[in-house]
């Protein structure tokens, strides 16, 4: 399926859609504030075990990361010293992703690595999407082969290439190419292990 959304205002009937694909355990390619990602219902470990196998991740030696709608439930899947959450309200919705332990309520395939990346992008797409479901969405970039050009741009040549290992991808316009800055917070101080787009506010 391929649909087109707005970012400025999401047609609801096409969003519905969406949703019900995640319900169902499919797999979804979406645009964000950065690049084109795929993800699924985080909370859903055969969807997520299945984007693993797709992206040829090892769950237990890579860091997963999820959207979140906003930071009011983050602390159900992640644990967050004030420090730190003033630190992401100061930068979030916005390109970063957070890393931090996570919580008892992640499924235990997140729980191998015991870290877990928030995200919060600032793309009014994916937030509905994830506002609409009501779980985190995960969340990891559509990689190109191509080593010219790292992160697929046009929502047309994904749809080519990943047609047959997705169930929804969705046109938002053309994607980034710069994925986002990674922030590990699980040390004593906040530390800057990937710089990508956006400048951190401290």
């Amino acid at each position: 399926m391929f649909i087109k959304l707005y970012e400025d205002n999401p047609n609801q009937k096409e969003v519905d859609k969406v949703i019900q694909v995640l319900r169902d355990g499919g797999l979804i390619i979406y645009p964000t504030d950065t690049v084109y990602a795929i993800g699924c219902d985080a909370l859903n470990v055969r969807a997520v075990e299945e984007i693993c196998r797709i992206k040829d991740i090892n769950p237990a030696k890579s860091n997963l990361s999820i959207i979140c709608y906003d930071l009011s439930n983050i602390s159900e899947y992640a644990r967050v010293d004030n420090a730190t959450f003033k630190l992401m309200k100061k930068n979030l919705p916005g390109p970063f992703t957070f890393i931090l332990n996570t919580t008892s309520s992640l499924p235990k395939i997140y729980k191998n690595k015991k870290t877990v990346g928030i995200r919060v992008p600032d793309n009014n797409i994916i937030r509905t999407l994830v506002h609409e479901l009501g779980n985190p969405i995960l969340t990891t970039s559509v990689k190109d082969d191509d080593e010219v050009v790292e992160y697929t741009t046009d929502p047309e040549l994904i749809y080519e290439k990943y047609s047959d290992k997705v169930d929804v991808i969705i046109d938002g316009g053309y994607g980034g190419v710069e994925a986002s800055t990674v922030v590990d917070c699980t040390g004593d101080e906040p530390e800057i292990i990937r710089q990508g787009k956006g400048e951190l506010i401290f």
